[in-house]
């Protein structure tokens, strides 16, 4: 099992940064692929950005591409999402989210993940 924190969300003006943090506890964190998701309010929570367990595969969805990036450290323990470009419409609690990785590539469904963290949140002003 892993437990997950998330940190780094704040308030920003449109055309900003921010770089979320998720740190992990718990055995074996190399194992596990992770994710980004967001929740604007009123919305579904919505997949952002994934990578696999060794770090060498991403994905993203087509609403952050080329703007977000996200990245790992095993030895840290850590998941980042570097979130540059910011727009009003990003505005959202941002999740962390881990699951045992299998081989597969990287899964963007919100349900195949078991383990969350509390999130954080983070407000674009236009």
């Amino acid at each position: 099992q892993v437990q997950l924190v998330e940190s780094g969300g704040g308030l920003v003006q449109a055309e900003g940064s921010l770089r979320l943090s998720c740190a992990a506890s718990g055995r074996a964190f190399s194992s596990y692929d992770m994710g980004w998701f967001r929740q604007a309010p009123g919305k579904e929570r919505e997949f952002v950005a994934g990578i696999n367990a060794g770090g060498g595969r991403t994905s993203y969805a087509d609403s952050v591409k080329g703007r977000f990036t996200i990245s790992r450290d095993n030895a840290k323990n850590t998941v980042y999402l570097q979130m540059n470009s910011l727009k009003p419409d990003d505005t959202a609690d941002y999740y962390c989210a881990a699951r045992m990785s299998v081989g597969i590539p990287v899964v963007t469904t919100r349900t195949m993940y078991p383990y969350w963290g509390q999130g954080t949140q983070v407000t674009v002003s236009s």
